[in-house]
C-alpha cells in the first residue's frame, strides 16, 4: 500500500525575516508532509517557534558555521530511518545539505552554491555539483531511489529565465553550469516540473528584488525537484507556488506516492 505525500521546497532567504512577515502561515492550510527550507541564515536556537501551528514529527537543521549565512532545514511528518548533513560534500561547513532516508527513498534538501561572487566560488560550485552527483550515484548503486530538491542556482534552458541572451555570460546560466543539469538528466534523473508541465513558459521560482522584477515576472526557474527515473510512475504532480511571497524565491513542490 502506498501513501501519497506532498513535499515542498523553499529558499526563504532568512527564516527570521520570514517569521517577521508571518510568511509561513500557509503551512497550516496546505499541510505539506515534508517541508525543506534553504538559506535559513540561522542557528538552531535562533529559529523562531511561532512560524505556524502544524506539528512535524522530525526537524533536522544544518546551520552554517558562519552566522547569518546559508543553512538548510527539513521538517517531516515521517520519521526518517537515517539522516545526515553530508559533511564530506559540504567541506566548508556551509550547512548546504540535509539528507533523509525513508526506507529505500533518499531525500536531499540542498542549497547549491552560488557562483556569481568570483572564479573561486564558481569552481567551488562546480566541484560541489560533481561531488554531489557521485554521492547520489553511490546510493543508487546500493538500491536507493533519489529525490533532490532545493535551490540549484542555475536555470537549465532558455525557457527557464526571462532574459537568456542578456544572462548567457553570468553565473547561473553559464554553459558549464547548464551542462551539469544535462549530465544529471543523462544519469537518469527527471526534472519533475518539466515532466509534468512540459514546455510551459513564464514559470519562475526566483526574481531579483530590483526594478519590480517579480511584478513584471522577470524571473528565473532555479529551484527544482529531481527524482530518479524509477520514481516516475509514483509522481502525481509537480508545481510552482508563485503566489506565496516573503522571499525572493517562491516554493516549489511535488506530490508523490511512496
Amino acid at each position: 500500500m502506498s501513501n501519497s505525500i506532498e513535499i515542498i521546497s523553499w529558499n526563504v532567504n532568512g527564516i527570521r525575516a520570514i517569521a517577521n512577515k508571518e510568511a509561513l502561515k500557509w503551512v497550516d492550510e496546505r499541510e505539506p508532509d515534508i517541508l525543506c527550507l534553504q538559506e535559513i541564515k540561522a542557528l538552531q536556537e535562533q529559529i523562531p517557534e511561532s512560524l505556524y501551528d502544524k506539528k512535524y514529527e522530525e526537524t533536522i537543521i544544518n546551520s552554517a558555521t558562519k552566522k547569518g549565512y546559508s543553512g538548510t532545514l527539513t521538517w517531516s511528518t515521517l520519521q526518517s530511518d537515517y539522516n545526515s548533513i553530508c559533511e564530506d560534500i559540504d567541506t566548508l561547513v556551509e550547512g548546504r545539505i540535509v539528507e533523509t532516508h525513508y526506507d529505500d527513498i533518499v531525500l536531499f534538501n540542498v542549497y547549491f552554491p552560488n557562483g556569481q561572487k568570483n572564479e573561486e566560488r564558481l569552481a567551488y560550485k562546480m566541484k560541489f555539483y560533481d561531488d554531489f552527483l557521485k554521492y547520489c550515484e553511490k546510493l543508487k548503486e546500493n538500491g536507493k531511489s533519489i529525490i533532490i530538491c532545493g535551490d540549484v542556482n542555475t536555470a537549465h534552458k532558455e525557457i527557464d529565465l526571462k532574459n537568456p541572451k542578456a544572462n548567457s555570460k553570468k553565473s547561473g546560466f553559464l554553459p558549464a553550469e547548464r551542462a551539469w543539469i544535462d549530465k544529471l538528466l543523462e544519469y537518469g534523473y527527471i526534472d519533475t516540473f518539466r515532466y509534468v508541465n512540459g514546455d510551459e513558459i513564464d514559470r519562475y521560482s526566483w526574481w531579483s528584488y530590483r526594478s519590480g522584477a517579480r511584478e513584471k515576472n522577470v524571473g528565473w526557474r532555479i529551484d527544482y525537484f529531481f527524482i530518479s527515473e524509477d520514481l516516475c510512475e509514483n509522481l502525481e504532480d509537480a508545481f510552482i507556488l508563485d503566489d506565496i511571497t516573503g522571499s525572493d524565491h517562491c516554493p516549489v513542490g511535488i506530490r508523490i506516492s511512496i
